[in-house]
């Protein structure tokens, strides 16, 4: 195995130089994904493309792993270090790839084919993981409950944005439906026979509204009516709203979900129907970034000419479910800008970069600076041991 210096710098331009020389295939993927966006657990294409590539570059691929019809594993030995890049796919509805999963998809199968081409001279092992449905359907929850991160050393990514960014500001998330059940009632001829369903909803959707002036400024509650009725002369018996409950820690989120319920029960009680409240999906962890891997990573980056930005992170704030991965184990999900600063993710105009030349570069670049660090990990035990030491840090810091 290389020490540090030069033969793993010598490792690294090796890694660059595949990823110059799959360069029409990346892209190519890229914008195919792009062309076809595909919504959580249902990327059979994106995955089916990406499978496709990898076993061509010579990875054993599992398709369907872990339970999940859209997830691959795509493997290359068995030794310990290992190194697990991923991929996510999926798109938006209405507005498809805004969050640039094509650009992860293609760079995080680059990284692979890269890293791949030197695996025989670092040592240690590779796996390229396909995590379908970050988009809400908690795709890496999953595949972590299955076992999809026992026996991996470091997991990377990077997410496409308006600038480049070492770490986000990921925060947790918990999607909840909630549910007003009243009696239906002529509204003109007997209004008084009828309970009024979506009364119940609206007057906690402005309950909510009040609530969001007494929350951190790292606290975010927002929804939207799924369903409001069927006709303005019937009472509502039904009403229904799904709400996003964010916050900076999942202790944090568990304490305001017990906020957001009040305000549905209060609703209940103004409008007397009765109200259920459910889970959607899973949670998502607050994250946390390992900072010696994030160093290595931002070493990497700025040797391909790109400067980090020194930013508040609540500049680009959001959730995902990587931050359920870094609970698990070291882990980055470093912002790689492909956009100017002013464009926000999950927009159409995000959605134009993510296949603009200034999205292919994020490939490209994205694909050798993961492929780089994965070297750093592979080649430098310093490195792996200064990794563990900050992972168990964050494990026994108190919890907020």
């Amino acid at each position: 195995m290389p020490g540090a210096g030069g033969a793993t710098e010598s490792l690294k331009t090796r890694a660059t130089a595949r990823v110059d020389a799959e360069r029409a295939a990346l892209l190519e993927l890229s914008a195919r994904i792009h062309a076809h966006p595909e919504l959580c657990y249902a990327e059979h294409r994106a995955a089916g493309w990406l499978a496709d590539y990898l076993e061509s570059r010579g990875f054993a691929v599992q398709r369907g792993a872990y339970g999940l019809p859209t997830a691959f594993a795509a493997r290359l030995g068995t030794a310990r270090p290992r190194v697990a890049v991923l991929c996510e796919y999926d798109a938006l509805p209405g507005i498809g790839h805004a969050c640039g999963h094509n650009i992860i998809a293609a760079a995080g199968a680059g990284a692979g084919v890269a890293l791949a081409d030197v695996l025989g001279e670092t040592g240690g092992s590779l796996v390229v993981l396909g995590t379908p449905a970050e988009e809400g359907g908690g795709g890496k929850v999953v595949m972590a409950r299955e076992g999809a991160f026992d026996e991996v050393d470091a997991a990377m990514m990077i997410h496409p944005a308006g600038l480049d960014l070492i770490k986000m500001n990921v925060l947790a998330v918990s999607a909840v439906e909630v549910e007003y059940h009243g009696r239906a009632a002529h509204a003109a001829a007997a209004p008084h026979a009828g309970i009024n369903a979506l009364d119940g909803l609206v007057t906690a959707y402005q309950v909510i509204a009040q609530l969001r002036q007494h929350i951190r400024p790292s606290e975010r509650v927002h929804g939207i009516i799924t369903d409001g009725g069927h006709a303005p002369n019937i009472v509502p018996e039904h009403a229904a709203g799904l709400f996003f409950v964010r916050a900076a820690t999942m202790q944090r989120l568990a304490r305001l979900k017990e906020r957001v319920d009040a305000c549905f029960k209060a609703g209940a009680l103004a409008s007397g129907a009765k109200y259920e409240v459910r889970q959607v999906g899973e949670d998502y962890s607050d994250m946390w970034t390992n900072l010696p891997l994030a160093a290595a990573y931002q070493a990497n980056l700025e040797q391909l000419g790109r400067h980090v930005v020194d930013a508040p992170t609540e500049h680009i704030s959001g959730s995902t479910d990587m931050g359920n991965v870094s609970k698990l184990l070291p882990s980055i999900h470093p912002m790689l800008s492909i956009a100017p600063p002013r464009v926000a993710l999950h927009t159409q105009e995000f959605a134009r970069y993510a296949a603009s030349e200034d999205g292919q570069r994020g490939v490209l670049d994205g694909a050798k600076a993961l492929a780089m660090t994965g070297v750093d990990v592979l080649c430098t035990p310093a490195l792996l041991e200064a990794m563990r030491a900050a992972f168990a840090a964050e494990r026994q810091a108190p919890a907020k």
